[in-house]
């Protein structure tokens, strides 16, 4: 069973600056796809970034591009969020997710695990 667990959320005003980290136990970390998707209050949890096996490939919504940087050490068994550049319409719980396939990435129903979420608020 594998286990997520993020961390590096905050409070950061606009503009600013936030790392996020995603520590992942109990599996293989170098056999999942992983990938960042984030939930404001009242809206379905929607895609930010993935990132292959081996990080040869890195995919981003929109809205990311740019700004945001998806990064993995399989040696720490931990997935990385870099985030610049911050907007207010940021604002969202952010959660790392695990999977074995590449497939549909930037859907959530494909992801097997997840973790418990760390909150981003940025103030403007």
């Amino acid at each position: 069973q594998v286990r997520l667990v993020e961390s590096g959320g905050g409070l950061v005003q606009a503009g600013g600056s936030l790392r996020l980290s995603c520590a992942s136990s109990g599996g293989t970390f170098s056999t999942y796809v992983m990938g960042w998707f984030r939930q404001a209050p009242g809206k379905e949890r929607e895609f930010v970034a993935a990132i292959t096996w081996t990080g040869g490939r890195t995919y981003y919504r929109d809205s990311a591009k740019g700004r945001f940087t998806i990064s993995r050490d399989n040696a720490k068994n931990t997935v990385y969020l870099q985030m610049n550049s911050l907007k207010p319409e940021d604002t969202a719980v952010y959660y790392c997710a695990a999977r074995q396939y590449l497939g549909d990435y930037d859907r959530p129903n494909g992801y097997n695990y997840w973790g418990q979420g760390t909150q981003v608020t940025v103030s403007s």
